[in-house]
């Protein structure tokens, strides 16, 4: 049984984190992309995703930052806020940001609770045993969690930048070892974000919930890619692991050149793209503008009809 049919073929109502949790047992992997406003939220889940991310990449592809460090909470809960509006039948699981989970088990549930009341059905935050207490935390208040090891983008300063992690054995060990103790401590699902296939697989056959892969190879139980990159809309940062299935980027800018020609040569607008007057209130005008000007009237102030006296005729 797949995610998108946990509800008996229908789409009767939302994917739940249990639904994604007993995807693990499926033939077919789970489909995960990220989307941060209502616009990209209603292609995503239009196109069957299983899984709706709102990302902490939102910081990069959306507000223009070089890494994920800048975002709040309140960044992330305005955006969970917009894709939540859509009322998507993909589970929508949002990102805990940098520092919102590191400070205190208070501090670390005020903040997902947050984000769930902004509309994510999850959460999801980065790190191995060291945010076991954490998870624990978030998970006493019923919130499901979404883990995230590998290369951990919250942590590139830690960590020497944007590298492939579990190159090493003991590094490769210890992922598969954090794995199982964030499996244990109750997250549904764990993203591997750049890791070697090999290691990917020890994990995936590790654990009893799904690893959703982004540069972790074919052997996880489903894969995730950030909306901007499939779609050719991030111009910056092209990784290894990314596949462009469309490049929305250059039609969009094609397009809005061409538009500006179009302006600039008096092509736009037409006359079919252009609110006219009724006969009868044009005629109107015209009787008006003559008495007025009869009357010795200065013309530059003669009444000109409102927004709602002009027709599609």
């Amino acid at each position: 049984m797949t995610a998108q049919t946990a509800t008996s073929g229908t789409r009767s109502r939302p994917l739940t984190a249990p639904d994604i949790a007993n995807a693990k047992s499926s033939d077919t992997p789970l489909v995960m992309v990220t989307a941060y406003d209502a616009p990209s939220a209603r292609v995503v889940d239009g196109a069957g995703v299983d899984m709706i991310l709102v990302g902490d990449t939102l910081a990069m592809v959306v507000l223009g930052y070089d890494n994920t460090l800048q975002v709040t909470t309140e960044d992330m809960a305005h955006h969970v806020g917009a894709v939540a509006r859509t009322k998507p039948h993909a589970l929508i699981v949002g990102d805990l940001p940098w520092m919102s989970y590191h400070v205190s088990r208070e501090e670390t549930v005020r903040n997902a609770a947050a984000l769930i009341r902004a509309g994510a059905g999850a959460v999801k935050l980065e790190g191995g045993r060291k945010r076991l207490d954490a998870i624990a935390a978030i998970l006493d208040s019923e919130i499901p969690v979404m883990g995230h090891l590998g290369l951990t983008p919250q942590s590139i300063h830690a960590i020497g930048g944007f590298k492939v992690q579990g190159k090493q054995l003991d590094a490769a060990r210890k992922i598969v070892d954090d794995a199982v103790a964030l499996a244990e401590a109750g997250c549904f699902a764990i993203v591997l974000e750049c890791v070697p296939d090999g290691v990917a697989r020890m994990v995936t056959d590790a654990i009893s919930v799904p690893t959703i892969g982004i540069g972790a190879g074919r052997h996880c139980d489903g894969q995730v890619l950030v909306y901007h990159d499939l779609l050719g809309f991030e111009d910056r940062i092209r990784p290894r692991f990314v596949r462009r299935y469309a490049e929305l980027g250059a039609v969009a800018t094609e397009a809005v050149r061409s538009f500006a020609e179009d302006v600039r040569a008096g092509h736009f607008p037409s006359s079919e793209e252009t609110y006219h007057m009724t006969d009868q209130l044009e005629s109107s005008i015209d009787m008006s503008t003559l008495e007025l000007a009869g009357d010795g009237a200065d013309t530059a102030e003669t009444p000109v009809a409102s927004r709602t006296e002009l027709t599609d005729a």
